[in-house]
Parts: C-alpha cells; sequence; structure tokens
C-alpha cells in the first residue's frame, strides 16, 4: 500500500466514523487499530501501549487539565457574574452599551473557558435575552456573540493552544502569549463593526431606556466599588499570563497557579465551598480525562503516518507542486475553513496537525505564526454556516433566534476574522512580538 493509498483511506475512515456520530475519541483509537494492524501486524501493539504511555506522562498535558479546573472553579463559584455586573456598570448609559458590554464579556469569559461553543452558549442565554428585551436588533446582537465568543480559542490561556504546541512541538507558553495581540485585534475590528453599524442596530428607545443597567443586580453598584470588585480577577491573570511573560513560570506551573489564583478570588467574594470544589474537581476531571485519550491517540497517528511515509511523501509532493509559500498557506488554511464547517475543531486538528507539521518546517514557516493562524482558521470555520458547531451552541441556547437568523448573523462576523487574517499575514508582527519576549 502506497502512502498517498493509506493517507486517503486513514482520513476517508475517520471522517466517516465521525460523520456517523461516533465520539472522537473513539474514532481516532479505532483508525489507529485499523493502521497498526495493516502496518505491523501484531507486533504493533507493543507501540499502541508505548504511545499511549508515553503521551500520557507528558508534563504539558497537566496544563490542560489545570487550566479546565481554573475554568471551573470561577464558573461554579459564581464569581464571574460578579464581574459582569462590574463590566456591565462601568460601560454606563452609552448608547448601544450592551455591544461593548458582550464583547467585554466573550473576551473574559473566552479567557476564563477557552471553549467558543461554551461562551456563545453563556451568552445565548443571559445576553441575548436581555439586548432583545431592550430593543436592540437581533441580527447584530447575535453577531456580536458570535464574534465575541470566537475570541475563546485565540487569547490565552486556550486550550487548543496547548493541545496544538503539545503535537506540533512548538513552544506553549510561546502559543498561548501569541494570541493576546491577535485578540485585541479581532474584538477590535468587531466593536468597528459595531460602531460602523451604529444605530441601525439600536431601535428608537428613550434617553432613560438606554442609561437602564442591564443587570439588575449591577443597578446598586457605584463605579469605583465596580472597579474594586473587578480588582480580584487580576490575581488570576497574573497568576497565570503574568507570571509566564516575567519567566517565571512555566505554562503548567502558572496554570496551577491560576488554579490557586481562582480558589483565591471565590474565598474573597464567600463562594468557596468544599461542595463547589468537589463539583469543580469532578467536572474537571471528566474533561481532562477525555481530551488525554484523545490526544493520546492523536500522537499515535501520527507515528502511523511517519511509519506508512505519508510525512515525507508529503513534504516532496508539497515541493513538487511549486505553489510556494504564500500560496500553500492559503490552501493549508482554506482546508480547515471548509472541513470545520462539518466537524468538530478538536477533531480536525488532531488529524491534521500531523500532516500540517512536516510542511510547516519544509516551507520554513515561523511555527508560533502558522499554528496561531491554524486556531483562528480553525474557529472562522466552526462559525461558518451551514454547519458551525458555535452556530448551534447560539441557536440551541436562544429558542427564539431561527437558523436563518442565527445564519446571517454569522456571515458578517466570517468576513471580520477572514479580514483580520489577512492583516496578520501581512504583518507577523503581531503575533510573534510578545512570543519573542520570552526566548
Amino acid at each position: 500500500m502506497t502512502w498517498a493509498v493509506f493517507l486517503l483511506v486513514a482520513i476517508g475512515l475517520l471522517l466517516a466514523l465521525l460523520f456517523a456520530g461516533v465520539r472522537i475519541f473513539a474514532a481516532f483509537l479505532a483508525l489507529n487499530l485499523v493502521g497498526l494492524t495493516l502496518l505491523l501486524g501484531p507486533r504493533g501493539f507493543g507501540l499502541f501501549s508505548n504511545s499511549i504511555y508515553e503521551t500520557a506522562t507528558s508534563p504539558s498535558l497537566m496544563t490542560v487539565a489545570l487550566f479546565v479546573l481554573m475554568g471551573e472553579v470561577l464558573f461554579r463559584s459564581g464569581t464571574v457574574a460578579v464581574l459582569f455586573d462590574s463590566i456591565d456598570r462601568l460601560v454606563g448609559g452609552l448608547r448601544g452599551r450592551l455591544y461593548v458590554v458582550t464583547i467585554a464579556l466573550s473576551t473574559v469569559f473566552g479567557a476564563l473557558s477557552g471553549s467558543a461553543v461554551a461562551v456563545a452558549a453563556m451568552l445565548g442565554r443571559s445576553v441575548l435575552p436581555l439586548m432583545q428585551a431592550r430593543g436592540y436588533d437581533t441580527r447584530l446582537s447575535a453577531g456580536t456573540i458570535l464574534a465575541g465568543a470566537s475570541l475563546a480559542p485565540i487569547i490565552p490561556p486556550s486550550l487548543l493552544a496547548i493541545i496544538v504546541g503539545s503535537l506540533a512541538d512548538v513552544s506553549i507558553a510561546g502559543l498561548l502569549v501569541a494570541g493576546i495581540l491577535p485578540g485585541i485585534l479581532f474584538a477590535g475590528l468587531t466593536l468597528a463593526w459595531v460602531i460602523v453599524s451604529g444605530d441601525s442596530g439600536v431601535e428608537r428607545q428613550s434617553a432613560d431606556a438606554v442609561g437602564r443597567i442591564a443587570s439588575p443586580s449591577a443597578a446598586g453598584l457605584s463605579v469605583p466599588l465596580a472597579i474594586a470588585r473587578m480588582l480580584p480577577f487580576l490575581i488570576v491573570v497574573f497568576s497565570v499570563m503574568g507570571l509566564i511573560l516575567l519567566g517565571i513560570a512555566t505554562p503548567s506551573e502558572a496554570a496551577a497557579t491560576g488554579v490557586v489564583g481562582a480558589i483565591v478570588v471565590a474565598a474573597l467574594f464567600g463562594r468557596l465551598s468544599l461542595r463547589m470544589l468537589g463539583e469543580a474537581v469532578s467536572s474537571a476531571v471528566t474533561i481532562a480525562g477525555v481530551i488525554l485519550v484523545i490526544v493520546c491517540s492523536a500522537k499515535l497517528f501520527s507515528q502511523l503516518l511517519s511509519l506508512a511515509g505519508a510525512t515525507r511523501g508529503l513534504v516532496a509532493l508539497t515541493g513538487e507542486l511549486g505553489l510556494g509559500p504564500d500560496l500553500t498557506l492559503l490552501l493549508m488554511m482554506l482546508i480547515p475553513f471548509f472541513l470545520c464547517m462539518f466537524i468538530d475543531q478538536i477533531a480536525f486538528m488532531l488529524l491534521a496537525v500531523p500532516i500540517y507539521q512536516p510542511i510547516v518546517a519544509s516551507m520554513g514557516y515561523d511555527p508560533i505564526w502558522f499554528w496561531t493562524l491554524f486556531l483562528i482558521i480553525l474557529t472562522v470555520g466552526s462559525l461558518t454556516p451551514p454547519f458551525g458547531y458555535t452556530l448551534f451552541a447560539l441557536r440551541g441556547a436562544n429558542p427564539t433566534l431561527s437558523t436563518a437568523r442565527v445564519f446571517s448573523a454569522a456571515w458578517p462576523v466570517v468576513g471580520i476574522f477572514l479580514s483580520g487574517m489577512v492583516i496578520l499575514w501581512a504583518l507577523p508582527g503581531l503575533v510573534t512580538a510578545i512570543p519573542a519576549l520570552l526566548k
């Protein structure tokens, strides 16, 4: 069997399993077992067990579990509600203020959860009904939520960045901080879009209506008190990104201090309890366990590609096509853009990283820059109609939204993110500047 046939059969089998509804980890395990049997026979099971053990004991994957736990503590303690009220109060009586609140909340919640789907569902349940009740344009409101939620996999700490760094042997710390400036860029582009859309997004309202606080619990907050209630969250920010940027802690160590910071914040607001911690740990263990199994299977898949000669073959084929770095980059971005409309981000990422990695090296791309663009295009694919996961998370969270309305709201956001990617392609320093400080 040639490497091309093996690769096509492997990808076809995996996609068939995923479209059939098989869970990601089960699909990869089945693919690996079939591949090992074809390539090595029974003796391949020694490679199977050794690969799983080596990956499962990798310190970098501990970072994933700790970041998941940090987010669980913050969400289950209810401290994010405190943050919501404070941001809501600080925005004040600005016309169209809930758009700004949504972008700000999306940035913060994205940093806490790292999941676009989770943020879209959360804001769809909590913020969108408020915006609709206040007379805000539903299409623009939904689009703002989709744009904000899509910042989650980009801004640090991003679980997807950690997984990519582990699979592609790229600096995890570099990938984490590389998302800071792109995240600010996309948030700024979204805010500019809202401003350009202007009063069309906010229907006729009286000055009193515009000035009302969206969250009743924020109504009694003064501006100084709102700022004071936000300050404890700087503990979490410094515990994670501050320690990494200062070179004091590795990503794993920073994730551990982030968990401690989240516990401290919960305690400061009187939200700390053994029951809450137990629920957070239980949920984090479940999520991290699933991610661990998936990554172990994906690592073995990359080894299968090497054994079949697919890694060398892909590099040679790329050179023979003679497309050049820019056209090759365009092709490598278009593939996830289209496929992530249909399959899960993590599933495609685990399939593509072993295939893309040798091409990235042969083309001479800066690995931090390339894999950051890769993470962004995965996000764009997941919010592109007709099958983007983020779209259905928002649709499911708010029954008043029609599927057609969600699709309509998504297209401007897709345009915003693709425009941002062109900027990052033209100005790679926006991605690499902060990671360079770590060297």
